[in-house]
């Protein structure tokens, strides 16, 4: 059980797997007003740097799992090396139908919203595990602007149009699901382009180091279509946030 390799060649160098900065988490952070003593779980929680973080400077505590191995050793390594191993603990798993054994103040998706077959399955796995009166965090992409065509949707990474909304639409969707959407943080172009640029540096010196591997054709060509992919079309249309939701 583990991510396909492709994705820790783009992003095994990532600390953030998604369009934020560092700058922007610890900003999401505060934006929230929960206390020291927070408990989180953290779905598909990557190298664990929100966790870690938060722990470090909100002083809040909390379990990540992620089905990469890779990325679950370098939260665990994180943890320890910002003193926090104590709070934190990050499982290699399934994300997918995880509930936490006892409620949590905070459930958050950042940027996985598959785990539960969309925004809705998500925020009904989220609530599985959150006390009443908890937060949770989704973070889900939105079209900026609507694509011309199925074409420019697909060049954004989308299987179709239909799978991400304006933002508009997008906030509307969490009230019809029955959420209050209380704080949002948006990725800006400076952290879509840090998210985007940085993988291209991680796969040409994987290339560089594994030129007979079996994925270098497919990261050649990757790194070959990705650059001015991203500048003509993901950067356009693309937008990314991560929205805090209180049932009502």
């Amino acid at each position: 059980m583990d991510l396909p390799r492709i994705f820790t060649i783009r992003e095994g160098n990532h600390r953030i797997h998604n369009p934020l900065t560092a700058d922007q988490f610890a900003t999401l952070g505060e934006s929230l007003r929960l206390p020291a003593g927070t408990r989180v779980l953290d779905l598909a929680s990557g190298s664990g740097e929100m966790l870690c973080t938060w722990a470090r400077d909100l002083g809040f505590t909390g379990t990540g799992v992620d089905i990469s191995t890779l990325f679950t050793e370098q939260a665990q390594a994180r943890a320890a090396e910002l003193g926090v191993a104590d709070r934190v603990e990050f499982l290699h798993g399934d994300a997918a139908g995880h509930v936490a054994d006892e409620p949590v103040d905070l459930a958050a998706c950042v940027g996985a919203t598959w785990i539960g077959d969309g925004v809705a399955g998500t925020t009904e796995l989220l609530q599985r595990s959150l006390r009443p009166g908890g937060m949770m965090l989704i973070g889900e992409p939105f079209w900026r602007q609507t694509p011309p065509d199925e074409e420019t949707g697909k060049a954004c990474h989308a299987t179709a149009v239909s799978d991400f909304l304006l933002l508009p639409a997008l906030i509307e969707q969490f009230q019809k699901l029955g959420y209050d959407v209380v704080e949002m943080t948006l990725a800006d172009q400076k952290s879509w382009d840090r998210y985007a640029a940085a993988q291209w540096l991680s796969m040409r010196r994987w290339l560089d180091e594994n030129p007979d591997d079996e994925l270098a054709r497919e990261v050649r060509e990757e790194l070959t279509t990705e650059p001015a992919r991203y500048a003509r079309y993901g950067r356009e249309y693309l937008g990314w946030g991560v929205f805090a939701l209180m049932k009502r």
